[in-house]
């Protein structure tokens, strides 16, 4: 199973009518690519956030059109083909005043947190439920917590909730700052001329910008000293900042209606993971990300990737859900299973012509310990995946012969 079945030639797609010719001009408003149409209407969250990026990047709109599966996506075309849809004026680069003004009215914060499902991205992967009950976090002022195992989502929906609400957003990995101190409070600096000085971080910026929403990315491999500044941030009964631990020290007030929402991987199968304080973790709400089933990942993949085969697609998310509930057998084989976002990893070499068996050797086989030879998590993953290379299915997978037989793995 070969680059043949993947890519879809475009020759064949000419001539075909578009079911639907709406075409978008991405306009750049901060760090956010917002998509409109020449009529006014906004269809960012209907577009995943690479494909605007790189239209904006490449100076083209985007146009909505049906493969040969019938499936939506958004392809790229001239920026005159925008500008000629229905005699159009040409939008201005300048974004539009797009904050949505959080209800105040309790009928009116009703009708947004149970209407909210329309805007969640075609993207994203997450039940209705959960998806309300993020947005109603959100405009209640909560702090929000999403957890759940590495690469199931919390990130992108953390980032769509702040496109969705249309707010001034700032983005902080925890998990990669070296010094809590530095990223979240700021540095003292000598200058010949201007002497000692001190320069306040961007976080303090943040948290002084009403209804911003703040993503504090990795919470859970943060420095126990970022958990200490934090505390009196997100405790609501305080919700400020200290400058320096001296007595009388100043303090800097959290802004009116900020959201922070963070993302924490929680396992003991996460390398420098900490366990977080239980006095921490009482000042979020939690909204624990589902792991995606395998038709639920397939469709995903469909989604981001019209143009791969959907069959090598399904075989990505077959093999991907063998291996998590693999994982969490009681007497499986493997320590952990192939994340979404490996799958979409290996989705787009497939889109770049690697064959199935091409990306799993880059992107999959590395993640699995080859120790014990043909016992070894290596050896299992790569029977597994073969199996779907030669044969596409699983079937007759797990037979002890042929696993332990095996010599060409």
């Amino acid at each position: 199973m070969r680059n043949e079945r993947l890519i879809n030639n475009s020759n064949q797609n000419k001539g075909k009518k578009d079911m639907n010719n709406t075409v978008v001009k991405i306009v750049k408003s901060g760090n956010r690519f917002n998509a409109w149409d020449a009529d006014g209407n906004k269809f960012t969250s209907q577009i995943i956030n690479s494909t605007r990026k790189d239209a904006f990047n490449a100076g083209m709109a985007l146009q909505q059109k049906v493969n040969k599966n019938g499936k939506a996506f958004w392809g790229r075309v001239p920026m005159s083909v925008f500008e000629a849809s229905a005699g159009a004026p040409v939008i201005s680069t300048e974004a539009p005043n797009t904050s949505v003004e959080v209800p105040t009215g309790h009928d009116e914060v009703l009708n947004f947190i149970h209407s909210s499902y329309s805007l969640k991205p075609q993207g994203l992967v997450m039940k209705e439920l959960k998806w309300k009950y993020l947005v109603r976090s959100a405009v209640r002022g909560k702090n929000i917590l999403m957890t759940g195992p590495a690469g199931c989502g919390k990130t992108m929906a953390a980032k769509s909730l702040v496109n969705s609400l249309d707010r001034a957003d700032f983005y902080f990995n925890l998990g990669a700052t070296q010094d809590p101190r530095a990223t979240l409070i700021g540095n003292t600096h000598f200058d010949k001329k201007k002497g000692t000085y001190f320069s306040e971080a961007l976080f303090v910026k943040a948290i002084q910008t009403p209804n911003a929403v703040i993503l504090l990315d990795e919470l859970s491999r943060a420095h126990p000293d970022a958990w200490n500044i934090l505390m009196t941030v997100l405790d609501s009964g305080q919700r400020y900042l200290r400058l320096d631990e001296g007595e009388g020290q100043e303090t800097i007030n959290v802004a009116e209606g900020v959201t922070f929402v963070a993302t924490a991987n929680v396992g003991n199968e996460y390398t420098s993971t900490r366990v977080m304080d239980k006095a921490l973790m009482d000042r979020f709400i939690i909204v624990e990300m589902d792991v995606l089933t395998a038709e639920e990942e397939s469709g995903l993949l469909e989604y981001m990737f019209p143009h791969v085969d959907a069959s090598v697609l399904k075989s990505v998310a077959e093999i991907a859900s063998l291996t998590r509930n693999e994982s969490k057998s009681e007497a499986g084989r493997l320590s952990a299973g192939i994340s979404t976002r490996t799958s979409v990893e290996i989705a787009g070499l497939l889109f770049d012509g690697f064959g199935l068996d091409e990306a799993a050797e880059v992107t999959v086989y590395p993640q699995f310990s080859d120790d014990g030879g043909l016992e070894s998590e290596r050896t299992f993953v790569k029977q597994l995946v073969q199996k779907y290379v030669t044969d596409g299915s699983s079937d007759d997978l797990f037979n002890e012969d042929e696993v332990n037989n095996s010599t060409n793995v």
